[in-house]
């Protein structure tokens, strides 16, 4: 029954073809490391390259789970620079001549891998990169938090523009590749020009501007893994034309994964802000964000809370609407400074739909005063640091 199963997933996912190859994904030998349990649940692996439309896992995901028997599928998605010499399926010399689906057949007398008792590839680990310097970027600093829905690119694209407004030249860098914002945030959104080989970066408030939401479909998802991920981090550093900047803002998704380590390896980042809510389960996940900077010998500048309280439109009584001290509480844990508290208000979440940041919009507002306070704690922190 095994058998006869990886027959039809073979069959199935022949069905699939890459458009920028114009070969199913069979035949150009991107399917790896096919195994199937004896409960029907499948896992294998895609080489997806850069070049290769993302859609293509959705694809091959939902043609296996179409095939009768199956219960459940999962796809890895790997770079084919590291993907291994061995694979289930051998890839198709373009020459060959046509020959029937491959059939997924284990060796004799073996049976069948069953996911998570697979056998650790021996292979020895490479060794990190080497971490580049940019001098033309000037203090590389890192927006992050521990988890999502927190203001991050609020607060990256805020401080961005008000480091501007104190004349300091002035890159944001969107390396949040899984929910790229910053377009929409700063209120510009098209391909940046090529010039030589050198991507040209777009300008918006004062600030110069590279995110991937200028190169793919508003619609497009980015279901990539660690190894393109850090192409993607590496490209915007090593081939963009940030000119010559005092201050490099990459504003990070959420979290501790890839994008963050690619980050760290690829450049030397002299300091990390951390933004946070109030309430525990925020404070606790951008403690786990700072350790983590902190294990990788970034320094964390400082705390910065978001949404810290709401001010009423009437008496100006501020109300604390997630708790309170949630910052001050983390910033001393860490023996970092709390950088500030943002109000929360309304016109902040309208500057960030709108493409004018409320330092912009609204200079004069409590939120964009902290902001600007902000701004200036943070030029004070990334200049104590030793280079």
């Amino acid at each position: 029954m095994t058998e006869t199963m990886q027959t039809r997933i073979a069959q199935a996912l022949q069905g699939v073809v890459n458009p920028r190859t114009s070969e199913d994904v069979i035949r150009s030998g991107m399917i790896r490391d096919v195994a199937v349990s004896v409960e029907g649940r499948v896992r294998f692996t895609i080489l997806l390259d850069a070049q290769d439309p993302a859609s293509l896992v959705r694809e091959v995901r939902q043609a296996a789970e179409r095939v009768d028997g199956v219960s459940d599928v999962r796809v890895d998605v790997r770079d084919p620079s590291q993907s291994s010499a061995n694979s289930a399926v051998p890839p198709v010399s373009r020459g060959a001549p046509p020959s029937p689906p491959p059939a997924f057949n284990p060796p004799k007398g073996r049976s069948l891998p069953v996911m998570g008792q697979e056998p650790k590839p021996r292979a020895a680990v490479p060794p990190a990169p080497t971490p580049v310097t940019y001098p033309n970027l000037g203090r590389i600093l890192a927006i992050s938090s521990g988890k999502g829905g927190v203001g991050k690119s609020t607060v990256s694209v805020n401080l961005a523009v008000a480091l501007a407004q104190q004349g300091l030249r002035v890159g944001l860098m969107d390396a949040d590749v899984y929910g790229p914002n910053i377009p929409m945030m700063m209120g510009v959104n098209s391909p940046p020009p090529v010039v030589g080989d050198r991507i040209q970066t777009l300008n918006a408030h004062g600030v110069k501007l590279m995110s991937l939401g200028f190169l793919i479909e508003r619609d497009q998802p980015a279901i990539w893994r660690g190894p393109i991920v850090m192409k993607i981090v590496t490209q915007f550093l090593r081939d963009v034309d940030w000119g010559t900047l005092d201050y490099l803002l990459v504003d990070m998704p959420p979290g501790t994964g890839d994008a963050q380590l690619s980050l760290v390896q690829a450049t030397h980042v002299h300091g990390a802000i951390i933004v946070t809510t109030p309430q525990p389960v925020s404070t606790g996940d951008a403690l786990r964000g700072a350790k983590m900077f902190e294990r990788v010998n970034v320094p964390v500048l400082g705390i910065v809370e978001n949404m810290s309280y709401l001010l009423c439109a009437h008496c100006g009584k501020p109300t604390p609407l997630f708790g309170s001290g949630g910052g001050k509480a983390l910033a001393d844990e860490l023996n970092v400074p709390l950088l500030g508290e943002i109000p929360l208000e309304a016109a902040v979440r309208e500057g960030g739909d709108s493409g004018s940041p409320i330092i912009v919009a609204s200079p004069d507002s409590p939120a964009a005063k902290v902001l600007n306070a902000i701004a200036t704690r943070v030029i004070e922190a990334a200049g104590a640091i030793k280079t």
